[in-house]
């Protein structure tokens, strides 16, 4: 044995960490495994809801939270579309969704029929790219995007999610969508059957836009709204709430007004418009917030549309498309005091925070679930190990003698295994919607670009007082001080009591 590998075994049998991990699940008292709470509200950026005076709202998956058992139901009629109406093979309608194949904010190369998810520096993360359903090994992912996992900025997605041959799938209608194209893929490749990609990625949107258009999702929900809609007892409780401590709610929705009347009629009573200032349904987000052409339509108490010109938004009253410039004109309700919450981080939040200052909420239900499991054990142990490997690594690197070399292999060898093993705990094949392997992802990066507070459901407002102000966490940058396992790895720096630390979210 060299000096060096014995001056690397020395310093590794010495260190605190041996004695520690004597017995891994010691590292972490049982109280820390519960620290964050599914219900809570988080922020991005400071705000008081003492300064908001006027609430804005989305329907479909803000107002509105659906059940999951609505998206097979997605995936079977845009299947069924694209056999009957499509011509697309019968082989096709053997394919079921499968609820754990894809999640929200991931990127599809069109050219390369490749969906993947890819980091806040526009880097794919190796073992979540697929074609069809098959994983595309990374020396060929690398090898496609010639010799780098780096995706070039003029290729990523534009300002709404849209590339010029990348799309991001960026709202909760795209598990279906993502799914079925998955699907499709698999089948043409799997009989050797020739396509452009181009031609089959548009008709399987297409296929899911009918499903929007011709109204089926609509009729499915108005069928058996106790079956699709969720938490529609705390919709109400929500909105009642706020009139009740003087705010003013307006509504601004892509949806038709008879399938948003019916739904907050089963939500709220036949008598919710009285509990909104302004009401807007097929408002055309994103356009209508860039878009000064439109004007606003009055729409009659059957949803026929009105003549007369629009000088004032009548409490009460229904109005259909506009725009947000003459919404602003109309209302005076502009700035920080007015703060709007959606679902689409591009479609609902982006402008409105980028171009016109208001407050924004994410609603994000996939939290909740992603919480839970940071909450285990298992995830929390896993990490800690991760991080103490990670010190290792980057401290011992050093060493470069034979048997130091063997050492270090094999401590980054556990550490790739343990990071396949938390990405599975939360999806098998793309793993957390938040985060890479330790880089935040590309949508948690939007996420905080363009939200100031983000939510697992508009439920979560119930928990905290209308005055409540919101501090966002002071998280380390990477100059600042050095996390508390970076210190315990290296065993130079006092490492506090974990204890100690279990308020921190």
């Amino acid at each position: 044995m060299g000096p060096e590998s014995s001056a690397l075994l020395w310093w590794w049998s010495s260190s605190p960490l041996y004695y520690l991990l004597a017995s891994p699940l010691d590292l972490l008292p049982p109280e820390v495994c519960s620290l964050l709470n599914p219900a809570a509200i988080y922020a991005n950026n400071e705000i008081s809801l003492r300064d908001v005076e006027v609430y804005g709202f989305d329907y479909d998956y803000t107002l509105a939270q659906y059940a999951d058992a609505l998206h097979p139901e997605i995936f079977n009629a845009a299947r069924d579309i694209l056999i009957e109406h499509y011509k697309y093979p019968e082989g096709i309608r053997k394919y079921d969704y499968n609820p754990s194949f894809a999640i929200r904010g991931l990127h599809y190369d069109i050219q390369k029929s490749l969906l993947m998810k890819i980091d806040a520096f526009h880097y794919v993360q190796l073992g979540t790219a697929y074609r069809g359903l098959q994983p595309v090994p990374d020396e060929e992912v690398i090898d496609l995007y010639g010799g780098t996992q780096h995706i070039p900025l003029y290729q990523m997605s534009g300002f709404y999610g849209k590339g010029p041959s990348i799309k991001q799938f960026m709202d909760i209608f795209s598990l279906p969508e993502m799914a079925l194209l998955s699907c499709v893929v698999d089948h043409f490749l799997g009989h050797g059957l020739e396509f452009d990609q181009a031609h089959l990625y548009k008709d399987v949107t297409d296929a899911i836009r009918d499903v929007h258009v011709k109204g089926l999702m609509y009729q499915w929900i108005e069928q058996d709204m106790e079956k699709y809609i969720l938490r529609g007892d705390e919709t109400f409780a929500v909105l009642s709430r706020l009139v009740a401590h003087g705010k003013q709610l307006f509504l601004i929705t892509n949806s038709p007004f008879s399938f948003v009347d019916k739904g907050m009629r089963h939500m709220v009573g036949p008598d919710w418009r009285q509990l909104f200032d302004v009401v807007i349904v097929q408002a055309d987000k994103p356009s209508f917030f860039t878009d000064r052409r439109k004007p606003f339509r009055k729409l009659d108490e059957k949803g026929s549309l009105q003549w007369d010109r629009i000088t004032r938004l009548e409490k009460g009253k229904i109005y259909r498309q506009g725009n947000l410039f003459d919404f602003l004109r109309l209302t005076e309700w502009r700035g920080p005091r007015v703060l709007y919450f959606g679902d689409h981080l591009y479609s609902d939040l982006a402008d409105l925070m980028l171009r016109h200052g208001w407050r924004t909420g994410a609603i994000i239900p996939e939290l909740e679930r992603e919480i839970r499991i940071i909450n285990t054990e298992q995830y929390m142990h896993s990490l800690t190990w991760q991080q103490a490997l990670t010190g290792l690594l980057e401290r011992m690197q050093t060493y470069q003698d034979a048997e130091s070399r063997q050492v270090l292999a094999a401590w980054m060898k556990e550490r790739q295994e343990l990071r396949c093993i938390t990405k599975a705990l939360f999806n098998a094949q793309f793993g957390s919607i938040f985060r890479t392997f330790h880089n935040p992802t590309y949508f948690s990066r939007r996420l905080v670009r363009f939200s100031d507070l983000y939510m697992a459901s508009l439920s979560c407002l119930l928990n905290y007082r209308v005055d409540f102000t919101f501090y966002p966490r002071r998280t380390p940058l990477q100059h600042e001080a050095p996390l508390w396992m970076d210190q315990l790895c290296t065993g130079c720096m006092k490492t506090p009591f974990l204890g100690d630390m279990a308020h921190i979210r």
